[in-house]
């Protein structure tokens, strides 16, 4: 595992707490929610490849 894929994760946090943030002062509730949702799948698509990896991996070396 790369540890660029652990600084990519958390700036996306990062960026999507400030975002949530200013929206949830500014009263805009409902489009700070679709901003975590949307990086919460922005990241999950980032670990699905990366969990794909480890499983063509873990079928090379045992040769399934």
């Amino acid at each position: 595992m790369n540890i660029d894929l652990i600084f990519r994760i958390a700036g996306i946090g990062i960026i999507v707490a400030v975002l949530n943030l200013l929206l949830s002062k500014s009263g805009r509730d409902e489009q700070a929610l679709m901003t975590t949702l949307a990086g919460l799948v922005v990241v999950m698509l980032m670990l699905i490849e990366e969990i794909g990896n480890l499983f063509a991996t873990v079928k090379a070396v045992f040769g399934l």
